[in-house]
């Protein structure tokens, strides 16, 4: 009877670690869009034409500028920064060829830096190797700052499709942005960022 039991638990112990790495290594349902690289391209402009807002000079008693960024401008200035989709939009009617993967419309599309907000909560998905296989992470919480230092709160962790409880990862999280706090200064010339009817709010200083 106690063989059957361990043999028993065995089967379900080791089914239960085959759905975990199945899960693990399933790409999730995309947090965004990808984004055609024309579109990518003119909302990079967009997300830089927006932050110059802010170094404008304030006139006696004005109230600070506030820019208000949607997830397409964010996803396509990280998408700019590395080097995913060219600096500066070439306009032309007859699109050169290019080596990247084609959309449905034709258009090379954007991958793999996606974020999206929702409500007050930011959510971003990236791609990332563990033991040599891509693996899909998604991370979503409240953005914010303190300070003059970008804060992060998560509400939702995953690995693949896998959901891990956020409780598992915080510590190691915080941990981590510590150590980049220096990286997490924000601009001389933002007072505040946070996220709140499904934009990135970023406040003059």
């Amino acid at each position: 009877m106690n063989g059957n039991l361990r043999r028993i638990i065995s089967a379900v112990t080791l089914l239960t670690s085959l759905i975990a790495i199945f899960l693990v290594l399933k790409k999730p349902s995309p947090v965004a869009h990808a984004q055609p690289v024309a579109a990518a391209a003119a909302n990079a402009q967009s997300f830089q034409d927006k932050l110059q807002q802010l170094d404008r000079t304030k006139q006696p008693g004005q109230a600070p500028a506030e820019v208000h960024l949607s997830s397409d401008e964010v996803s396509a200035a990280i998408a700019q920064a590395a080097g995913a989709i060219p600096v500066t939009a070439v306009s032309s009617s007859t699109p050169s060829p290019s080596p990247q993967v084609e959309g449905a419309t034709g258009q090379p599309e954007v991958k793999d830096y996606q974020v999206n907000f929702e409500g007050d909560i930011a959510r971003g998905q990236f791609l990332t190797q563990v033991a040599g296989k891509d693996v899909w992470v998604t991370l979503a919480g409240h953005l914010g700052s303190q300070d003059g230092y970008v804060t992060f709160v998560p509400s939702e962790f995953k690995v693949g499709d896998l959901n891990v409880p956020v409780s598992l990862v915080n510590d190691a999280l915080q941990k981590k942005l510590t150590e980049e706090r220096d990286r997490l200064k924000l601009p001389d010339n933002v007072a505040a960022i946070k996220v709140e009817n499904g934009e990135l709010i970023m406040t003059q200083k």
